[in-house]
């Protein structure tokens, strides 16, 4: 085989000998194709007429004579039974969450902070829908916002809720 520089110079030739090589002992031939043209003697003759050694394939494995069970990693109940039979704990033991408490009603100051919240995003998406000019809305639209978002951060609880001991440790 001759190489070139960076390979060789014919690919082509090059790539048809490692393919015959490669039949020559015994790789890509179909087995029912090895089978078919193989005789007593373990000569097979190719469709080109010449006629190569097959490899000796080793007799098939003996049958187990456990066949394992079916299902994941070969232990228990089949994965289809496991998935789509009827619960084995039965329906009585089924853990039923309590209902959840009700949510708190909002105060009158979490209406004007959202008042005001909507009234800063509306000065600075749609200034000319009220007959404002944008130089006027964009600072109070600013300013809104602003006074919304510092409102809403100082109405976060800090520490533990009213009624709750604070030796007590981690409560669930």
């Amino acid at each position: 085989m001759s190489r070139g520089k960076d390979g060789p110079e014919d690919v082509d030739a090059t790539f048809a000998e490692i393919v015959a090589d490669l039949r020559a002992d015994g790789f890509g031939l179909p087995e029912a194709d090895t089978a078919d043209t193989a005789d007593t003697t373990g000569t097979a003759v190719s469709t080109e007429g010449e006629s190569r050694k097959t490899p000796d394939r080793p007799a098939e494995p003996p049958a187990a004579d456990n066949p394992p069970e079916p299902g994941w990693r070969s232990g228990g109940t089949s994965w289809d039974a496991t998935m789509f039979s009827d619960d084995p704990a039965g329906d009585d033991e089924h853990y039923i969450p309590p209902e959840p408490p009700p949510l708190p009603r909002p105060k009158m100051g979490a209406f004007l902070i959202l008042l005001l919240f909507l009234a800063g995003l509306f000065l600075l998406i749609l200034p000319g829908a009220i007959g404002v000019g944008p130089t006027v809305a964009t600072p109070l639209g600013i300013l809104a916002l602003a006074t919304s978002i510092a409102l809403l951060l100082l109405r976060v609880r800090q520490g533990p809720p009213p009624g709750a001991d604070p030796s007590n440790g981690a409560q669930v």
